[in-house]
């Protein structure tokens, strides 16, 4: 009587006897074990009744440099022609074109497979298709918010930043792997287009610029004709108002330098005679094409009939390096069985447990 008297007034002040507590959980055992059961069910029901979620990956690397050898296949050769040293008039020839290193080409590559303009093209070619048309309907920004979070593109190994995996989650295998493989080979196609365009915009605007080069010297090749014929015509009329047909001093009898050049072009010009002025000004009139007086014209020419003929669309060239192709899973990464029934054994137990509790509380408190 006495403990039963002590275990009372412990009650009364709100402190709880383990033993005591047991006995009454115990009373309610058939409550928690039914509670426990029907949290393992419903947790059964969802993992083998939910639809299965399967992820695809792929591992791409950069390209080696005999993929890109084709891009550099007329770069490498302009050096050739464009040495950066000065030829025989004393002009700079341009410098050659900087070939592409592996890293230019990869870095166009990676742009294009995180470009959204990448998802987008997926997004309406291969996602929209799979759903409904109640689904269709629904928001589209919500469904462009549910089509990224299946697309994930990451640095596995913080060491190789260069290694990037490309994954993809979907209900059905196959689907996943070719969502995988196809933003890969889109990615792919974009690169090479761009790099396309980046070789064919490099070769026009040096086409162009040798082209400029060419028609400048002709131009100033015909003007400088035209100046030596007006030169001469002067130097013809002085040589004929003085009576002066046959030369009067040869180069072998000048002073200087300075006296043959005054004599060939300068103010002594018409020291020559007027046969040998007549003769020069005819064969310069009768000039159809000063080409073979320009020093650097040749060259200039050599170096715009190479460049025309390389081809900006080679084959064989590849912007990455694949790695590692999507395969079809065979397992799906959700539902996780065996963690989603173990969740619903002991979340139906704890609810029990509390149900248990409060009815033993409701008894205590009557």
């Amino acid at each position: 009587m006495q403990e039963s008297g002590s275990y009372t007034a412990h009650t009364r002040d709100g402190e709880i006897d383990l033993v005591e507590l047991a006995k009454a959980l115990w009373s309610q055992k058939l409550i928690i074990a039914s509670a426990t059961i029907a949290g393992a069910v419903i947790a059964l029901a969802y993992a083998f009744f939910s639809s299965p979620v399967y992820q695809a990956k792929a591992t791409v690397l950069p390209p080696l440099l005999s993929d890109i050898a084709a891009y550099n296949a007329g770069r490498l050769e302009s050096s050739f022609y464009a040495s950066g040293d000065e030829d025989k008039s004393g002009r700079a020839n341009q410098a050659p074109l900087k070939p592409f290193t592996v890293e230019d080409v990869y870095a166009v590559f990676t742009r294009n497979l995180r470009s959204q303009s990448l998802r987008r093209g997926v997004f309406n070619d291969l996602y929209l298709p799979t759903l409904t048309e109640a689904e269709r309907s629904g928001p589209r920004d919500q469904l462009w918010a549910e089509f990224n979070e299946l697309i994930t593109i990451t640095t596995p190994d913080k060491q190789r930043a260069e290694l990037l995996e490309v994954s993809v989650d979907q209900n059905t295998a196959e689907l996943a792997a070719a969502w995988t493989n196809e933003l890969i080979n889109r990615a792919s196609a974009a690169s090479e287009r761009d790099m396309q365009r980046n070789v064919a915009s490099e070769l026009s605007a040096r086409i162009h610029s040798v082209e400029r080069r060419i028609a400048s010297l002709r131009s100033t090749a015909q003007q400088r004709r035209e100046d030596r014929i007006a030169i001469l015509k002067e130097a013809l009329v002085v040589a004929r108002e003085v009576g002066m047909t046959s030369p009067q001093v040869t180069a072998g009898h000048t002073a200087s330098s300075d006296e043959l050049s005054a004599f060939v072009d300068g103010s002594l010009t018409y020291m020559r005679g007027a046969k040998a002025i007549e003769s020069e000004m005819k064969v310069l009139e009768a000039r159809q094409s000063d080409d073979p007086f320009i020093p650097e014209l040749r060259s200039l020419q050599e170096q715009l009939a190479f460049l025309k003929t390389v081809d900006v669309a080679p084959e064989n060239v590849s912007v990455f390096t694949l790695d590692s192709a999507a395969e079809v899973p065979e397992t799906p990464i959700k539902p996780k069985k065996a963690l989603i029934i173990a969740l619903g054994i002991v979340l139906g137990g704890m609810l029990g447990v509390f149900v248990a509790l409060v009815r033993v509380l409701v008894r205590r408190e009557k």
